[in-house]
């Protein structure tokens, strides 16, 4: 801690800065490694493995198809309102007591924090002019309290209306059209994915994981410009364009998430899944205006092994020689300070707000570490709400970088999740086109049964005089 006060105390003293981070030279001896150039003097580094495999070109399911039908509102108050209405969202239309449709379960909330904000008040029916049903008229002497006024029926300032089908199969690794994009957080680096990209290319997948700018080994640039949201989705815009196939499928952990939800915007038709590990709740992204990243950055440097210690405080569930190493080994909060304040402080996306997150049809996985202090699970338990197809599984032993302590569990979810299609329901059985019998006819049939002189032997033929009355044998088709 006495050296990072020191060269902290240099960096104030001194113009020449003392977070200048360049592109290191890569330790792995294997191939894999890539350093892409997205902009002029703007270099990535990533990380590439095409293993050698049997390729099917075509996936051997059927896979199955869900209908995504949604209808989301927004009032003029921040209130949401959204309708389920595909069979994807398990949202079947029901009868109510008067025979009125209505959709099943919607989910209603505030946008606003639940302290400030008011009660979501439901929408009366127009029709109840008369009062309310079952309501008797006051007796005589007895006199009628006035009822509350009532309430007019707002006007949605924004409705949204999704209604498209997607074909969801599962993705194995001999697959040739199915490509892994993995993207890292604030001061992580694609080392953090080590146990799941050793793990994916062995099973066959093409993965592809890159380093943001300012982490790893890519380039620093010194203009805080080049590390906001915008900046950096642009970035992950490009290597997707690089490196996409027809069936992508986007992991992001933290930070990360917010980018893949960006690409899965962008692209909706390429990104068939995506998994969101540690992303928080579906809210629009702003930098904290009272926050330890506003300081100078020569004070942050200083506070460099007091934040590097809180993060693995924080970060992990336990904080043993083993998570030490981990942090050390995947090159962990290993940033300057520079880039970790221009980090903090360009995280504005106002567009990524609920709203923006409820017109994903993609499916999503959401992992959550039990022991996170960074992100609660109510925030992704409202991201799993808001979303249409989304699958929440928490693991009791993991915390932030539950990527780096359970890889197994981990592993062992992605490549279910990867692997899940949709049951298709069997097709319904035609009913046989037969043309019902008249009344007339039913009669005739009945006293043609009852009368013992009309019923004809089995053994008898029929003969010439009789075949106009008698029903002739369906024709075989030829």
């Amino acid at each position: 801690m006495l050296t990072g006060f020191m060269e902290g105390l240099l960096c104030c003293l001194t113009p020449k800065s003392a977070n200048v981070v360049v592109p290191a030279e890569s330790s792995e001896t294997t191939d894999g490694y890539e350093f892409v150039e997205v902009k002029p003097g703007r270099v990535l580094r990533v990380r590439h493995v095409v293993p050698e495999r049997l390729l099917v070109e075509e996936p051997t399911g059927s896979g199955g198809t869900v209908s995504c039908k949604r209808k989301i509102t927004v009032y003029r108050n921040g209130q949401l309102f959204i309708e389920n209405l595909g069979d994807g969202a398990s949202a079947e239309l029901k009868n109510c007591q008067n025979g009125e449709a209505e959709p099943n379960t919607p989910v209603e909330d505030e946008l606003t924090d639940c302290g400030k904000s008011s009660v979501p008040v439901s929408i009366p029916d127009s029709r109840s002019d008369s009062g309310p049903p079952g309501r008797e008229a006051p007796a005589d002497g007895q006199v009628d309290l006035p009822q509350p006024p009532r309430k007019r029926r707002r006007k949605p300032k924004r409705t949204v209306v999704i209604d498209c089908e997607r074909k969801i199969s599962a993705c194995k690794g001999t697959h040739a059209d199915v490509a892994l994009f993995f993207i890292h957080g604030v001061g992580g680096s694609l080392d953090i994915w080590k146990s799941q990209v050793d793990f994916f290319s062995r099973l066959g997948y093409e993965v592809i994981a890159p380093d943001l700018a300012g982490h790893g080994a890519s380039s620093a640039p010194q203009i805080a410009a080049a590390y906001t949201f915008y900046a950096l989705a642009e970035d992950m815009r490009l290597i997707f364009k690089r490196y996409a196939r027809k069936r992508n499928i986007l992991i992001g952990h933290s930070y990360g998430v917010s980018i893949c939800t960006f690409l899965a915007h962008e692209y909706p038709d390429q990104i068939h899944k995506m998994v969101m590990i540690n992303g928080g709740g579906p809210t629009a992204l702003e930098p904290s205006l009272c926050s330890i990243f506003n300081l100078p950055t020569c004070v942050l440097h200083c506070l460099s092994p007091l934040l590097a210690w809180s993060f693995l405080k924080a970060g992990f569930a336990r904080q043993g020689a083993k998570e030490k190493q981990l942090l050390k080994d995947n090159n962990a909060f290993n940033v300057s300070s520079f880039v970790l304040r221009a980090m903090m402080s360009g995280q504005y996306w106002p567009e990524g707000d609920e709203v923006y997150h409820a017109e994903l049809t993609v499916p999503i996985l959401l992992v959550h570490g039990m022991h996170d202090k960074f992100v609660p699970i109510e925030e992704d338990q409202r991201m799993a709400e808001i979303l249409l197809m989304a699958f929440l599984k928490v693991l009791e032993d993991g915390s932030h970088m539950v990527m780096m302590e359970c890889p197994e569990a981990v592993n062992t979810l992605l490549h279910e999740f990867i692997l899940w299609e949709p049951i298709t329901p069997p097709p319904q059985k035609k009913e046989s086109k037969t043309r019902p019998e008249t009344a007339k006819a039913q009669s005739e049939n009945s006293k043609a049964a009852s009368d013992p002189s009309n019923v004809r032997p089995a053994t008898a033929r029929p003969t010439s005089s009789n075949n106009n009355t008698e029903e002739r044998p369906n024709k075989a088709k030829k």
